[in-house]
This record gives structure tokens, C-alpha cells and sequence, in this order.
């Protein structure tokens, strides 16, 4: 596994280092000896899935509060998409700032999304299809989200935002929310 640390302190692209032969390849997508190393931590108690029907499908941004915080491996498993991760830790040098990365079916690359980060995503093609293990359940109290457009974070987007659900087009503006903590 190849980590590419992201310019947010604890965010990660992960990518699979194939080994092939005549029949493909085989690669580890999660050693969590090897995250420890990094010291990141995936001990996962939930896989989630999602699909999108339509290219320019806005999922997000979202987050768990504390003590619910979960951390995420995101990977896109048909398709392609734009996964954006913003750092809501207040203690981070990169407090409010934003990073993005393609994810795709091809690629096979992996977003590690620390607890403290919100996260979302914009498919870039129909019929996309997204995994990403977590490590804490869903809780409903703790959920929380911040507007896709808020211009809090400036988050520059690489195509239109064709599909938005209501409750991701009706989180409150950043500087209207509680604390993340």
C-alpha cells in the first residue's frame, strides 16, 4: 500500500500496490498494521455502500460529532467522483482548509478521512458507486453537515452540482454551527 499524506495533517490517499501475473493482480486495500504505522487507525465497525445514478451527484459534506467521530476509507468501486475533505479541528494548523481528490473505479485509490474532517463527494460519472468502511456506527444525533457551497471553505468544485438531497441543501452556514468537538 503507497500513503500519500494530504496538505491536511492525518488525511491520506492510499493507493494498492498491485502484484500481477497472466491471471491479473492481487493487493491489500486494508492492512491495519501497516495504517498503525502511519499512525492511522481503521478498526471498522460498519461498511457503508452508496450509489449514484446521475453524474453531478453531491453527497455531503458530512461529519459525526465527538464522541461519535468516525474515521472513513473511502474508495470508489464503478465510476468516478470528487472527494473533498475539510478539517474541522480547531487545534489544526489546517483548521477550515479544504482537499480534494479523483477517486475512480480504475484508479483504485482510497481517501483515509480522519474523525474531525467532514467529507463529501461529486460524481463525476452515472452509475457511481461508492464503499467506504468506518470506524463508529451511525449515530443520529451526533450527524451533522456543512453546505457543499459555503463560502466558509471556497471549495472549487470541478463540475456542475446537478443532484443535491434537501438536507444536504439545508445544513445551516458554518459560522451559524456549534463547535465540532
Amino acid at each position: 500500500m503507497i500513503f500519500t499524506e494530504l496538505p491536511l495533517p492525518g488525511a491520506y490517499v492510499i493507493a494498492p500496490e498491485p502484484i500481477g501475473d497472466a491471471r491479473g493482480f492481487f493487493a491489500r486495500m486494508l492492512c491495519t498494521e501497516e495504517m498503525a504505522a502511519h499512525g492511522l487507525d481503521m478498526n471498522i465497525v460498519q461498511m457503508n455502500v452508496s450509489y449514484s445514478a446521475e453524474r453531478g451527484t453531491l453527497r455531503g459534506l458530512h461529519y459525526q460529532a465527538a464522541p461519535h467521530a468516525e474515521n472513513k476509507m473511502v474508495r470508489c468501486v464503478r465510476g468516478a467522483l470528487y472527494d473533498v475533505l475539510v478539517d474541522l479541528r480547531p487545534e489544526s494548523p489546517t483548521y477550515r482548509q479544504w482537499a480534494g481528490v479523483e477517486l475512480t473505479a480504475d484508479n483504485r485509490r482510497m481517501a483515509y478521512v480522519p474523525g474531525g474532517f467532514a467529507h463529501g463527494f461529486l460524481t463525476l460519472t452515472d452509475d457511481c458507486e461508492v464503499m467506504y468502511p468506518v470506524t463508529a456506527g451511525y449515530a443520529p444525533e451526533a450527524e451533522r453537515g456543512l453546505r457543499y457551497d459555503d463560502p466558509a471553505f471556497g471549495i472549487d468544485w470541478p463540475a456542475p452540482v446537478r443532484v443535491l438531497s434537501e438536507k444536504d441543501r439545508s445544513w445551516p452556514a458554518f459560522e451559524a454551527q456549534p463547535t465540532v468537538g
